[in-house]
């Protein structure tokens, strides 16, 4: 049986996963709880069937991968924290902890986003955008910087090829949400071109 996350259900109807989950919760949607998480999954099936008696439109087949992050960032605790925020949204997730790490999970890993903090020892996040404006990835990424600094740094980053910039602190639902809007985003355009 194939399993589905909140995340990808919503993505398949076209709603955020919150609104899946209470699809659940009002009993509209059978799902189930994984043990000792709390996350719930669907079956592929149960989904199918829903949609139709809803007149929800297929859009694609269901994908059984979720979405791979990189999380890039030299505090332990913030990549934690950054991690089992996305992790909870359905996201696997990888840490790095610093730009040359990163780029050697890169390829690795494949992550179709990557959140990039800007200060970091040795190769910092201005040194990963350039590195990969010049070497885009072989697969489409998506790059949302996540830094304690404001206003025209991040803007900066942006003119360096990001394509989001969120200023810590910042709340789970923000973050999620910007992981949300550049994993959907067309596939087409590896991180650097714009």
């Amino acid at each position: 049986m194939t399993a589905l996350t909140t995340r990808e259900a919503g993505h398949l109807c076209g709603v955020s996963f919150r609104t899946v989950i209470r699809w659940i919760e009002r009993g509209e949607l059978q799902g189930y709880r994984l043990p000792g998480r709390g996350d719930y999954r669907i079956s592929a099936t149960e989904l199918q069937g829903f949609m139709r008696k809803h007149g929800i439109p297929e859009s694609q087949a269901p994908s059984t991968t979720p979405a791979r992050v990189l999380i890039v960032d030299d505090e332990p605790a913030m990549a934690s924290a950054i991690g089992r925020v996305l992790r909870r949204g359905g996201y696997q997730t990888l840490a790095a902890s610093d730009g040359f790490q990163a780029g050697a999970l890169l390829h690795r890993f494949k992550p179709s986003v990557m959140t990039l903090d800007l200060h970091m020892p040795g190769l910092d996040g201005f040194g990963v955008l350039n590195f990969l404006r010049d070497n885009p990835p072989e697969h489409p990424l998506k790059v949302l910087v996540v830094s304690g600094v404001g206003g025209e740094v991040l803007r900066e980053a942006l003119r360096h090829g990001a394509h989001e910039a969120m200023a810590k602190p910042f709340s789970d639902d923000e973050l999620l949400a910007a992981v949300q809007r550049l994993a959907a985003l067309p596939k087409a355009n590896p991180a650097g071109a714009r």
